[in-house]
């Protein structure tokens, strides 16, 4: 907000929740003051009902990003997201008949279907995630591409050296120690806001994609008679700090990104960042 303010930006934000409307306090959106202060986008640009996915959110970020003439400021933790923007990421087609054709088969005869069509897949796909072959089955399906194909383009290459399509500034803040003590004071804030019953509001609404969000997915475990809610709140305060932990390690593989401790002074932050960034 800070860089906004003082360099006329517009803040894109690269959070894989936070483009479902209503689902607003267990994503921690930036408040409605702050998006009528300094304009905000992808945020609320489908139904909690829609399975957006990685390749629909690059399309509306790109076409959003030639609509503005001002600098643009990159804000979130999901770090495909954030690489379909910088990046020169393109994605496979989808079909979910051709998905669920494959998801029938076992996990060892999906491993050797995927072998039979390319037998270097392994070294592209982790063979031990189920979920990983099967999309690279379908994807082998649908474009007659195999892993090692797909891995031997040049956009593969520069996604892999870190080549981005749009030079940038990278900044990351990191917690540090501190990490488990913020995740405990946000979570407390987010049930007092009301999280609770944000979610039960919305369990009826939630795709699958929408369903999986943490705070959210705990939650509906109550709703469903799985769990109680201390239960529940108890789970997100865990869960958060593994994807915490999980984007942590995805973002400080990227050579791009310059770290700054959490106790940062947010005007000195905002500075160094202006002071590098020329836009």
């Amino acid at each position: 907000m800070q860089v906004a303010r003082r360099s006329g930006a517009v803040i894109f934000s690269v959070d894989s929740m936070q483009v479902y409307r209503g689902m607003d306090i267990g994503t921690a959106k930036p408040t409605l003051e702050e998006r009528a202060e300094v304009p905000h986008e992808l945020i609320d640009i489908v139904d909690p009902e829609v399975d957006l996915t990685v390749g629909e959110f690059q399309s509306v970020a790109s076409e959003r990003l030639v609509a503005h003439d001002a600098p643009v400021v990159v804000v979130g933790g999901s770090g495909l997201h954030f690489r379909s923007i910088v990046d020169p990421m393109t994605f496979a087609p989808s079909e979910p008949s051709v998905r669920a054709e494959f998801e029938s088969l076992g996990p060892e005869d999906a491993i050797a279907a995927l072998l039979a069509i390319d037998p270097g897949a392994g070294d592209h796909v982790d063979l031990a995630n189920r979920r990983r072959v099967v999309r690279a089955l379908e994807i082998a399906e649908l474009t007659g591409s195999g892993p090692s194909e797909r891995a031997a383009t040049p956009e593969a290459e520069a996604i892999r050296d870190y080549r981005p399509k749009h030079p940038f500034l990278g900044v990351g803040i990191d917690p540090g120690e501190g990490l488990v003590e913020r995740i405990d004071r946000r979570v407390d804030a987010m049930v007092s806001g009301g999280l609770v019953d944000e979610v039960m509001s919305l369990a009826p609404r939630l795709g699958r994609n929408a369903s999986k969000a943490v705070g959210y997915a705990e939650l509906l475990d109550v709703a469903a008679g799985r769990s109680t809610v201390d239960e529940a709140i108890e789970q997100i305060r865990s869960n958060t700090l593994a994807l915490a932990k999980k984007q942590r390690t995805w973002f400080r593989r990227d050579p791009r990104i310059t770290w700054l401790d959490a106790d940062v002074d947010i005007e000195e932050a905002a500075t160094y960042c202006l002071d590098r960034w020329h836009p």
